[in-house]
């Protein structure tokens, strides 16, 4: 992502959040480059006017090009264009302003192995975000290295900027008589970052080096900040969009459901309440058929009921905070 050219040049480039539930675990699709350095990066490619219309067809065209995935829902996030996002000594030579994009998708066999012949593979987003994966309580990390330290980086200030600090953990983190909010993922990221709790700051020059161990796997660029922007985009989406079906088969289990819910949303959800909530939602009917399963009762077989997109404005999965 970076390159010469004349002063204040600047090229749009188009990175890609690429999501897949692979074995009810939430993955995203990283690319590995070939100089040495062992951060993985986000599928990017820059954008040709000449040769497609819209960021939109040229982000899939590239995609599909090189990975042969072919891409579902797709939605734009955000214009990252800070200065200094590539690291470039005085902002010399080309700036790169990338367009960020979520995208969703199924995964085979084939085209896992035609990725893994791209330099590409699948990583569970809660290796970059383990703070993020309260499927079975809450995150050990959280108590053993990241309170702690931002309580140090809190007091380290003066009081006013002291307090300002302490009231932006307690929301993001949902200390004290503040709940857990799961579409703060974007919030969290940024402060572990300000208070140098994540590698990608000491990289950037934003401090000088980590006093605990770095928080989860750190990314090229600021590229871990797209894909905290992305789940949390996501994880509200599920609420009043019925993208989940998205990375779901044809054809599915409500126990396949319920634990790819589980995967995006970072949280455990109680079975019943789960299928009362996916029955009342009127967003799935029976196909009739059932998956014979090792040990127990054969279980019913689902599909998305299309027709609640022409019933109902906001159809979705209402879970967890908010």
């Amino acid at each position: 992502m970076s390159g010469e050219g004349p002063p204040g040049t600047v090229e749009i480039g188009l990175n890609a959040v690429i999501v897949a539930v692979v074995s009810r675990s939430p993955r995203i699709l990283a690319v590995s480059e070939p100089d040495g350095d062992a951060r993985d990066s986000l599928p990017f490619g820059p954008f040709d006017p000449a040769r497609h219309r819209t960021f939109e067809a040229s982000l899939r065209a590239r995609v599909e090009k090189r990975t042969a995935l072919k891409l579902g829902y797709i939605e734009q996030l955000y214009t990252f264009g800070d200065r200094g996002r590539q690291r470039l000594p005085g902002e010399e030579g080309k700036h790169m302003v990338s367009v960020g994009y979520l995208a969703l998708t199924r995964t085979d066999a084939e085209n896992t192995e035609r990725l893994a012949g791209a330099g590409a593979h699948w990583r569970d987003w809660y290796g970059y975000l383990p703070w993020e994966d309260w499927r079975l309580g809450r995150p050990a990390i959280l108590d053993r290295t990241i309170l702690p330290a931002l309580a140090r980086w809190e007091s380290g200030d003066e009081k006013p900027a002291a307090a300002q600090r302490r009231s932006r953990i307690r929301l993001a983190f949902g200390l004290d008589d503040f709940p857990w909010d799961e579409e703060r993922v974007l919030e969290r990221y940024e402060l572990l970052y300000e208070a140098g709790l994540v590698r990608e700051a000491v990289i950037d020059g934003h401090c000088r080096d980590l006093e605990p161990p770095a928080a989860g796997l750190a990314m090229r660029h600021d590229h871990r900040r797209i894909v905290a922007t992305a789940v949390a985009r996501l994880r509200g989406k599920l609420k009043y969009r019925p993208v989940v079906f998205e990375l779901m088969p044809p054809a599915f289990t409500l126990t396949d459901l319920q634990a790819t819910v589980e995967a995006i949303s970072g949280r455990h959800l109680h079975k019943q309440n789960f299928r009362r909530l996916v029955e009342g939602a009127e967003l799935v009917e029976p196909t009739g058929e059932t998956l014979a399963s090792t040990g127990g009762r054969p279980a019913a077989l689902f599909r998305f009921r299309r027709q609640i997109l022409d019933e109902r404005p906001a159809p979705g999965l209402k879970v967890g905070g908010r």
